[in-house]
C-alpha cells in the first residue's frame, strides 16, 4: 500500500494523500477492526481520489474521511450480508492469535484496543460508523448523515445508541441474541405456515402486542394480549415479512417496494415471545437500523 502513491502522476496530490494516510488508516481500522481490510479501504480511497476532479474538492481532509467512511460502510454491509451472519460472535479478524503489526498498535493505542473492537463488532454498520466518526474523529453529524443515508438528527440518535452500548449502559433486557434469532425464526415460520399450535408453542401465555399509529394504519390490532388472540392475529399473515436485525436485535420487517412499512421488535423471555412491538411511524422508520438476516 505504501507504494500506491506512485501510481498517480500528480506528485502534489500524492503528497497530500500521504499526509492524510495515517488518519485514514486509523479511521478504517477502528470501523473495520481488520488491518488488511483497513489497508484495502485506504487503497480504494486513493484510487477514487486519483480519478476525481480535485479542483472541485474544497476540503481534501474532509473529502477523504467521507470517502473512506463510505467504503468502510459498504465493506461492513457486505460482511453482514454473507450467507451465515456471525450473530453473537465477533469477527474472525479479532481472533486471539491475530496481532496487529507495530505500526497498527500505535494507531490503536490512543483510544481503541482489541477489547473495544470486540464491542464494536456488536454494533450495526451504521452504529459503528457513526460512533467511530463522531466520537473518535469529531466528524460532524451533518457529514455523517449522508454517509449512512440518514438525516443529521437520525445520525445523532444512532451514534447515541451506539455510545450507550459501547459504554455498557444496560439495555431494557439482557437478551441472548442467538436464542432470540431462533425464537423469531420459529415465530415467522409458524405464522407463514398458519401453524396455530406452532405459534402457541413460541408465544408466552401472557404475550402482548403493542402498535404505534403507523402500524395501526396498516391494519394491526392495538392492545392484543394473550397467546390465543396473538396467534389468531398472526396465523397465515406473515408471508411478506423478512428476518432482520432491528437496531442490532433479531426481528422482522414488512417491506413494500423495497421500503419498510412495519418493523416487528420482539421481547423474548425464557425462550418465548413475551411482547411484540409493531412500529410504522415515519420518524421511527427513518431512524431505525435494519440489516438483513438469513433464517
Amino acid at each position: 500500500m505504501k507504494d500506491v502513491v506512485r501510481m498517480g502522476g500528480d506528485d502534489w496530490l500524492a503528497t497530500r494523500f500521504e499526509q492524510n494516510r495515517d488518519r485514514l488508516r486509523g479511521v478504517a481500522y477502528r470501523i473495520l477492526g481488520s488491518e488488511p481490510e483497513a489497508e484495502d479501504a485506504v487503497q480504494e480511497t486513493w484510487i477514487r481520489l486519483s480519478r476525481s476532479d480535485t479542483a472541485t474538492i474544497d476540503n481534501l481532509g474532509g473529502w477523504l474521511t467521507t470517502v473512506v467512511g463510505r467504503i468502510c460502510l459498504d465493506m461492513l454491509r457486505t460482511r453482514r450480508g454473507r450467507p451465515e451472519l456471525p450473530v453473537g460472535e465477533h469477527s474472525p479478524v479479532l481472533a486471539d492469535d491475530v496481532v496487529p503489526d507495530p505500526e497498527l498498535e500505535a494507531v490503536q493505542a490512543d483510544s481503541v484496543g482489541l477489547a473495544l473492537l470486540v464491542v464494536l463488532e456488536t454494533l450495526s454498520p451504521a452504529e459503528r460508523l457513526a460512533f467511530v466518526l463522531h466520537d473518535l474523529f469529531a466528524v460532524p453529524f451533518d457529514d455523517i448523515g449522508p454517509i449512512i443515508g440518514k438525516s443529521p438528527a437520525a445520525a445523532r440518535q444512532i451514534a447515541s445508541r451506539a455510545r450507550r452500548r459501547v459504554r455498557g449502559t444496560p439495555e431494557p433486557t439482557d437478551v441472548d441474541v442467538v436464542r432470540q434469532k431462533e425464537v423469531v425464526t420459529a415465530f415467522l415460520a409458524a405464522a407463514r405456515g398458519a401453524d396455530f399450535s406452532g405459534l402457541l408453542h413460541v408465544l408466552d401465555p401472557e404475550v402482548v402486542v403493542r402498535s404505534d399509529a403507523g402500524a395501526a394504519a396498516y391494519g394491526s390490532t392495538p392492545g392484543l394480549a394473550g397467546a390465543d388472540r396473538v396467534a389468531q392475529e398472526f396465523s397465515g399473515r406473515a408471508a411478506a415479512a423478512k428476518l432482520v436485525l432491528v437496531d442490532g436485535m433479531p426481528g422482522l420487517v414488512w417491506m413494500q417496494r423495497g421500503e419498510p412499512l412495519i418493523v416487528f421488535s420482539f421481547t423474548v423471555v425464557d425462550g418465548r415471545v413475551a411482547a411484540i412491538d409493531l412500529r410504522g411511524d415515519a420518524e421511527y422508520l427513518e431512524n431505525v437500523d435494519l440489516v438483513s438476516l438469513k433464517a
